[in-house]
């Protein structure tokens, strides 16, 4: 093989190798680079959601709103690039739900700077819950440590804040797992009597992987999510 040759061929399998990055493995139902792009399906809506500035390209797929996620090629620089999830609307007061739990299997890179979370709305987008099952890498929640408490399923360290939009509270599992169940309603009912909210009508229920960096370009994937409720 000449050096022409050798030349072309690796330039081949680099391209190659590329392209087989950034488009999952199956064939997917659908899928888009749109950084805005969303889908409907079973009463969910997945949103690739690229909202942060100085973001790479993403592409999101999905197969079903349980079954998705994203190749994503964010710079490692600071700051949340993008926040690609999957919701469910509940759309009812706290008080009346009998229950509102969730559960979830994901696969996940070992490299980057992204938590796996759930972005739970309530009041009218006045009070947003965030709940981190995984993180790697650089990041932290917003607001100032509160305490530790065990509500929900989980064992989780408690961080309350603002984001100059709306009050903001964390709950940071403190170790990761990659799948599991979370009784939601256990939790926004534990923020109530902690008087930190009312009685307030929850909205979207999210989860999604909020990434800040992924450099060299990274697989996120939902292999199961849903939301149930009463």
């Amino acid at each position: 093989m000449n050096k022409w040759w050798r030349a072309v061929t690796a330039v081949v399998t680099v391209l190659a190798a590329g392209l087989v990055a950034a488009v999952p493995a199956n064939a997917a139902t659908w899928s888009s680079s749109d950084k805005w792009a969303t889908w409907s399906n079973g009463g969910y809506t997945i949103r690739n959601d690229v909202w942060g500035s100085g973001a790479g390209p993403q592409t999101i797929w999905a197969n079903s709103y349980s079954n998705w996620g994203v190749w994503a090629d964010h710079p490692n620089t600071g700051g949340v690039k993008a926040y690609p999830h999957s919701a469910r609307n509940i759309g009812r007061q706290l008080s009346s739900l009998g229950s509102l739990r969730s559960s979830f299997n994901v696969s996940r890179p070992g490299s980057g700077s992204y938590e796996t979370a759930y972005d739970i709305w309530a009041g009218n987008n006045a009070y947003e819950i965030m709940l981190w099952v995984n993180k790697q890498g650089a990041v932290g929640p917003i607001g100032s440590r509160q305490t530790t408490a065990s509500v929900g399923g989980h064992t989780w360290d408690v961080y309350r804040g603002s984001n100059g939009s709306n009050a903001v509270f964390s709950f940071v599992r403190t170790s990761n797992t990659n799948s599991g169940t979370v009784d939601i309603k256990a939790i926004l009912n534990w923020i109530r009597s902690a008087g930190w909210m009312g009685d307030a009508v929850v909205g979207e229920v999210q989860f999604g992987f909020e990434i800040t960096s992924s450099s060299g370009g990274l697989n996120f994937t939902s292999n199961s999510y849903s939301v149930s409720s009463s």
